[in-house]
């Protein structure tokens, strides 16, 4: 299989903090790099399938040659050890799930909150619960200072 695991996350089942309306849990985050090809999100998918991982989120995107996928799923320890047995490479971070009112401005101010926080969003994916009272809104990313001195790293690292 074609790729490397840039983002899948995994839900934990109690709530993090409670702020207003607004619940957050912490969750665990892999994210896949993939070549933009037919079936190789198929792939992804059915390999989680076959080792009785399910999956509860997809994103994917394309840009180009390349894309990116996006999961979350129900057990981060059976999905990791499933694509690393089918030398899918990847990178776990930790993200943020939401839970908010399905209501206007909602994800707005969620948003400006983190903003506020000093919070860089790198990866951001929401859907709304089954019964649509509530939206889901998955964020991955760090602080200002975090960024600045990654892309000073990487800046040094380079030579520029």
């Amino acid at each position: 299989m074609v790729g490397t695991l840039e983002t899948l996350i995994t839900r934990r089942p109690k709530p993090h903090a409670l702020v207003g309306e607004i619940i957050m849990a912490k969750a665990k985050q892999f994210t896949i790099a993939v070549q933009n090809e037919p079936g190789v999100i198929a792939g992804i998918t059915k390999t989680l399938g076959d080792a009785k991982v399910n999956i509860l989120a997809l994103l994917a995107i394309a840009q180009g040659a390349n894309g990116t996928v996006e999961l979350v799923v129900d057990n981060a320890a059976r999905a990791r050890k499933a694509l690393a047995n089918a030398k899918v490479t990847f990178q776990e971070t930790v993200a943020d799930e939401y839970e908010l009112p399905n209501k206007p401005g909602a994800l707005a101010q969620c948003l400006d909150g983190l903003a506020a926080k000093g919070t860089n969003l790198n990866s951001i994916c929401a859907t709304v619960s089954k019964e649509g009272r509530k939206v889901v809104v998955i964020c991955a990313g760090g602080s200002k200072a975090k960024a600045a001195a990654a892309t000073a790293k990487t800046a040094m690292a380079s030579g520029r």
